[in-house]
């Protein structure tokens, strides 16, 4: 006698998925532009123009990179789990 065991796998909704591809692009784009304010405003406070402005640009565009890695890694440690889940819930004898 065989037993089979079925395993569902849950997939997110197509909304989500779109939702959370386009927050990585939105999370750099915005962490960008901070650095970029921060960084100008603190060359007109201080009048050290344009040192602080790039400084914080650059600041901005790591901080949207690790964001964005982190996002990354995060949806692939959801897969790996997905597939660790597969592989013991196989046909089984």
């Amino acid at each position: 006698m065989h037993l089979v065991i079925i395993t569902i796998v849950k997939e997110e909704p197509a909304l989500r998925q779109i939702a959370k591809a386009s927050m990585v692009g939105v999370n750099l784009v915005v962490a960008t532009f901070v650095g970029l304010a921060v960084g100008y405003g603190l060359d007109l406070l201080f009048g050290t123009k344009p040192w602080l402005t790039l400084i914080f640009l650059f600041l901005g565009i790591a901080t949207g990179f690790r964001d964005l890695f982190r996002m990354a890694r995060f949806n692939d440690d959801d897969n790996d789990n997905d597939n660790d889940d597969d592989s013991e819930g196989g046909a089984r004898e």
